[in-house]
């Protein structure tokens, strides 16, 4: 186990910009406005100590001690009061300090001491957490704030350090601070950050269940659970163990409309919502059996869809409609409603009474294999060979399609490169026969597989000359090339397809034919009729005995 390092504070101090400052990316929401932060925040980081070896510790965000809400906002959307979200938010800060090896008591060196600050205070004193508080001043940007610091010592903490997470201002010196306080029992921990086995994003329209499904899994309320919708913002990674392998549960913010957004805090949390699929194995697309699928589970399973991740459909609140449906009526129905994710596993399952969870983390693990799981090329090229046979693209001009190498080029997810003659042959309604006849035949049966097609091209040589491209070599033993049985299409009026149509072919000219006589500056002479003069010309003046034309100047040609 990690030693554990939590922040605490009033709000407003800086917690959630030290936080990302020493993990090293954004992971909490930073607004100025006060309670964004509810639930603990964690994430696994390494430090690095000015004298001796790096150290791997997770650092815990917590929300703003006193203030949880404005009067602006303290009613939501729905009508709901937020300052109901007040034990919740209190239970997870303490929680977060009692768990903690290490604790990061945050002021604003700016605003100097103030009450709230001196109720933290009090509230770790009286916890016996004091040996383990470090005093941190925040938002010291230079050595000119370390006087006005010291009028933080009243509060029983010692010196306190001064840092500024915003320009990295003391970073390195908190880091040997907090290092110098490791427990001895933990001396011989790894130098790096331990891994997950599994990582899986739950993601959901609001009050679908996600923060249940997580605190049941992990055993503990680890995050805030309420009927008020959009309690989670952050996205919060919770670390369990199922035993001996550890699992990360990313528990998402609720997804809805994007008109019906609240500020910058839902664009922020839609963001991480991203992120989370982004940086997970598989993803739990999580459905209320209560209610009717809407346009936002939609929405979440074409995003799904065109990021390739592996997707489960869970069904929550299962055991409050099982009376009613049954297992085989509901998959038809979400058969119609997401047709794009028509090969992904369904799982029934109830967050209150813990039903079915095992047999979706199971089922995850199963998701996690075959994405990232390498197919031999003879078996691909076999497979291809067997599609192609059954049923190959059709052409309007009677093309065949062929295939001059196949072969599986990458994992997560699954992905095959076909080299074949005419690509626009093989995309559209031909690519989704292709993709449900190659989850039959290979072991990606329930996970998304990306198709690469593409030509095959030629090059020029060295003098100029242009030399075929040599055909990439499959595994099989037979010839390279996979054609598919021609599929002719009557077409009437195509060129290159007279023989199944009614057009004309053209007359052959004679090769033995005169070319035609050509004038001056290789125009066509122009033909003279009987009465001498030429067609389509005006007509000439001829010449009188004398020599003289008609117009009295002697003839001359021009």
């Amino acid at each position: 186990m990690l030693p554990r390092l939590a922040i605490l504070g009033r709000p407003n101090v800086g917690k959630s910009s030290l936080f990302n400052r020493l993990a090293g990316k954004r992971i909490s929401i930073v607004d100025p406005t006060p309670g964004v932060t509810r639930d603990r925040v964690s994430a696994a980081i390494t430090l690095k100590p000015t004298h001796g070896p790096a150290r791997a510790w997770e650092v815990v965000d917590t929300g703003g001690w006193g203030v949880y809400t404005t009067e602006k906002n303290r009613i939501d959307d729905a009508g709901k009061d937020l300052a109901n979200l007040t034990p919740d938010i209190e239970h997870q800060i303490m929680a977060a300090a009692e768990v903690a090896d290490v604790i990061l008591f945050t002021i604003d060196v700016r605003d100097g001491v103030m009450m709230l600050d001196r109720t933290v205070a009090e509230l770790l004193r009286k916890r016996g957490y004091a040996t383990k508080t470090l005093l941190v001043a925040n938002k010291a940007d230079d050595r000119s704030f370390e006087a006005a610091a010291q009028e933080a010592t009243r509060l029983g903490f010692g010196n306190p350090i001064c840092v500024s997470a915003k320009s990295g201002n003391g970073l390195q010196r908190l880091r040997d601070f907090i290092c110098a306080r490791l427990p001895k029992k933990m001396d011989d921990i790894d130098e790096e950050t331990p891994g997950s086995d599994l990582r899986v994003a739950i993601v959901g329209r609001r009050n679908a269940g996600k923060s249940s499904i997580v605190n049941q899994l992990a055993g503990e309320p680890r995050v805030i659970v309420s009927e008020i919708a959009g309690t989670t913002r952050d996205s919060v990674d919770v670390r369990i163990q199922m035993g001996e392998r550890a699992i990360t549960l990313i528990d998402t913010a609720g997804v809805r409309k994007r008109k019906s957004w609240d500020g910058d805090i839902e664009f922020y949390a839609n963001t991480r919502t991203t992120d989370a699929i982004a940086r997970a194995d598989v993803a739990w697309l999580l459905l209320d059996a209560t209610e009717k699928s809407s346009q936002i589970e939609k929405q979440l399973a074409g995003q799904l869809t065109e990021a390739f991740k592996p997707t489960m459909i869970v069904v929550n609140k299962w055991d409050l409609v099982q009376k009613k449906l049954t297992p085989k009526n509901y998959q038809d129905y979400l058969t119609q409603e997401f047709p794009g994710l028509e090969f992904a596993p369904i799982v029934f399952v109830s967050a209150m009474a813990g039903t079915g969870l095992r047999d979706a983390v199971a089922m995850s693990f199963s998701l996690r294999d075959q994405a990232n799981h390498r197919e031999g090329t003879g078996r691909v090229n076999a497979a291809v060979r067997r599609i192609l046979e059954e049923r190959g693209p059709s052409s309007k001009l009677g093309t065949r399609a062929k295939v001059f190498y196949v072969s599986q080029i990458a994992v997560n997810p699954p992905t095959i490169a076909m080299v074949v003659n005419k690509p626009a042959m093989f995309e559209g309604q031909y690519e989704r026969y292709f993709l449900n006849r190659l989850r039959e035949e290979l072991p990606f049966s329930e996970v998304p597989i990306k198709l690469q097609f593409s030509a095959r091209k030629r090059w020029q040589d060295g003098e100029g000359g242009i030399v075929p491209q040599p055909t990439m070599q499959s595994a099989s033993d037979d010839d390279s090339v996979i054609e598919a049985p021609q599929r002719r299409v009557r077409r009437q009026g195509n060129a290159e397809g007279r023989a199944y149509g009614k057009v004309k072919p053209k007359t052959m000219e004679r090769s033995d034919a005169k070319a035609p006589r050509t004038g001056g500056r290789g125009k066509p002479a122009k033909r003279k009729p009987a009465g001498g003069k030429p067609t389509g010309g005006k007509p000439t003046k001829r010449a009188s005995a004398g020599g003289k034309s008609a117009g009295g100047k002697r003839g001359s040609r021009r």
